[in-house]
């Protein structure tokens, strides 16, 4: 096995952190009797020469021979692990650049395809999946491996073993010459459409969707059959797909493009199988995170399964219909029936099908969601979120909770029946960033949170909690008035922090000398972060001895600072003709429906200026008709983002005037 090794410069070759004289130490690890050893070996050993890929470096084509001949070795417990390995090599050097590609990679890879076909009629099942995965990955020519293929499906009876080669089948065709195509590859693939075997038939719909795309949808009924279907479970032990009901509903989902719900329909049917109605929630909320108007025909779905016997199939529900929010507000009675629900997923926190309830009742501003909301606010457990998460926008739902303060942000009509609890939870609130994120509630309320003030001047006196009850206070307005005397003294001396009780004092007193001189010498020494613009425009006409400044500071090159620059500047003088266009250069692409999250400010400010943006509100005319949804997160923070920005365009829309 190890003929050669010690042959190749190892210390001269790289990897991914360096030198590689470390690799045969670990190959021969990967060989050892201790199978937890080499297992560690195994993984240590794809970090090294793979890592997160990008390139294919000059150690992983000396390591090549060796990492198969492990695979081949009937003794060494981590064959799989080599092949895995392999086949992500394999599929980067058909990915990269030339110059990312080492040059002996190449004659490497020809010199080990056959020890590699040779794999594909190993003894064991899992070894010969792994080999057909990495023989349809790498990108050998076609010519060279449909033989090879060819004589396994002829030979091979294990079922999960067949599917993986007729995906690796497909592959390989895509990559051969029309006449080799035309022997017989496609044929084979087609008649297999009408096999007996529900998984032999979605293998095939994968196997030729990359050159007929349509087929998925014009074999539908074919499609779901096969997904639905108990011997789904096939899949779970191919090397390629390695995964269960979710993962192929999934996998599948991604043939069919569009808003149209009829495939997640089918799946949202009656089943037997929990993972199967779960995973249909799941697609369900991949579907309707994209595109609005699957939810005319899936809502009705969603409310069917608040009864499922699974809390999981409960929950996904009941959270799917709060991302809905007031689009959903019909059904909340339904939901209200579920605030006592104790049903918990597995998750490490638990969440409960109750508390999603509460939070779509939340969504659609409802009054039964009060009671279960305080309880949980001066409680210690709850299965919301305990700090703000973000997710990026995929293809698919990220099903999760809010941070409670999340879930209070949009029910100051409720403010006098929450504020009791709010003010308790204040005392006892040992989290400086739950403490932070009430405050930011508070402050969001505005004038109808009142009766917090007491509770926020004793927090005002504390230098470890002054801030937070500063940006409350704030809010909340002149009704604080009392802090003026605490705030002017935070305004004092060298502390930090020095500019928002300088607009804190503003808000609560209309006072603007410390913020207009504060906030005015931050932007000038360029020290300031982005609030601190936002804070100078509420001084409106106050800040215009800051107007150079501010004009200055349209061009830069972030494009926060500009649009936060833009609308300080209109707010201190009026001027449009420098504003709306640095703020319509942002939103520009909103228009073809990219959405990035500096567009919503950008949007809003200019709908407070009217008449003058109506060349911005002319770009965007079409945007409130779009079906896909504008967003650059993904879970409900997602559907919140959209439902924001097209409240704001409508709002620039309505107060713009007629376009010209």
């Amino acid at each position: 096995m190890w003929v050669g090794v010690d042959a190749v410069n190892w210390g001269g070759l790289q990897h991914n952190y360096g030198s590689a004289e470390g690799v045969p130490d670990l190959l021969r690890r990967c060989a050892g009797p201790d199978a937890g050893d080499a297992d560690e070996a195994a993984s240590e050993l794809l970090n090294l020469l793979f890592h997160q890929g990008g390139w294919v470096c000059s150690a992983a084509s000396a390591a090549l021979p060796f990492v198969l001949r492990l695979a081949a070795t009937p003794q060494v417990s981590s064959r799989c692990a080599m092949l895995e390995l392999v086949g992500m090599l394999a599929a980067e050097a058909g990915r990269v650049e030339v110059r990312f590609l080492d040059p002996d990679w190449a004659p490497a890879w020809e010199r080990a395809l056959p020890e590699l076909l040779r794999l594909l009629n190993d003894p064991e099942p899992e070894i010969r999946r792994a080999a057909a995965d990495v023989v349809g990955a790498c990108d050998s020519p076609g010519e060279l491996v449909l033989p090879a293929l060819l004589r396994s499906w002829e030979a091979e009876g294990d079922p999960s073993s067949r599917l993986e080669l007729i995906l690796a089948l497909g592959q390989a065709a895509l990559r051969a010459p029309a006449g080799v195509r035309d022997a017989g590859v496609f044929d084979l693939l087609h008649e297999l459409l009408d096999a007996p075997q529900a998984q032999i038939r979605l293998a095939a719909v994968h196997a030729l969707a990359p050159r007929d795309p349509g087929l998925a949808t014009r074999r539908l009924d074919l499609v779901l059959e096969a997904v639905r279907d108990p011997s789904v479970e096939l899949w779970r032990h191919t090397s390629a797909i390695a995964t269960g009901v979710q993962g192929v509903q999934r996998w599948t989902a991604g043939l069919i493009t569009g808003p149209g719900p009829t495939f997640t329909l089918g799946l949202l049917a009656d089943h037997h199988d929990d993972e199967q109605r779960i995973g249909a929630l799941a697609q369900a909320g991949g579907l309707l995170s994209r595109w609005r108007s699957p939810a005319a025909e899936l809502v009705p779905r969603l409310v069917a399964r608040l009864n499922d016997p699974a809390p999981e199939a409960r929950f996904r529900a009941a959270e799917l219909l709060a991302c809905l929010g007031p689009a959903a507000a019909a059904h909340a009675d339904d939901l209200a029936t579920l605030v006592s629900d104790t049903g918990a997923r597995t998750t490490r926190r638990r969440e409960t099908v109750g508390e999603a309830a509460l939070w779509a009742l939340a969504r659609m501003n409802d009054p039964r969601c009060l009671p279960g909301l305080a309880e949980l606010i001066v409680g210690t457990r709850s299965g919301f979120a305990s700090n703000s998460a973000h997710y990026p926008s995929t293809d698919w739902h990220h099903s999760h909770l809010p941070s409670l303060p999340e879930a209070l942000t949009d029910l100051s009509d409720y403010a006098e029946l929450l504020l009791p609890a709010i003010c308790d939870r204040l005392d006892t609130a040992t989290d400086s960033l739950l403490l932070n994120r009430l405050c930011e509630v508070l402050a969001g309320w505005g004038a109808v949170a009142e009766a917090a003030v007491p509770r926020l001047l004793m927090l005002l006196e504390d230098d470890r909690t002054w801030t937070a009850a500063a940006t409350a206070l704030a809010g909340i307005g002149t009704a604080g008035n009392e802090a003026r005397d605490l705030l002017l003294i935070r305004t004092r001396g060298n502390g930090s922090h020095r500019e928002r009780a300088a607009w804190a004092y503003w808000k609560v007193c209309g006072e603007p000398g410390p913020a207009q001189e504060l906030l005015g010498r931050s932007v000038a020494e360029r020290s300031f972060r982005h609030p601190d613009l936002r804070r100078l425009a509420s001084l409106g006409a106050h800040a215009a001895p800051h107007a150079a400044l501010l004009r200055a500071t349209t061009v830069d090159a972030d494009p926060w600072t500009r649009v936060e620059a833009a609308h300080a500047l209109w707010a201190a003088t009026g001027d449009t003709v420098n504003t709306v266009p640095v703020l319509a250069a942002v939103v520009r692409d909103l228009a073809e429906g990219t959405y990035l999250p500096v567009m919503l400010p950008a949007v809003r400010y200019l709908a407070r200026i009217g008449h003058a943006a109506r060349p911005a509100a002319h770009l965007l005319r079409d945007v409130p008709a779009r079906d896909q949804r504008l967003r650059s997160n993904g879970g409900w923070r997602g559907f919140v983002q959209d439902e924001n920005m097209r409240k704001a365009v409508e709002e620039l829309l309505s107060t713009s005037g007629p376009s010209t």
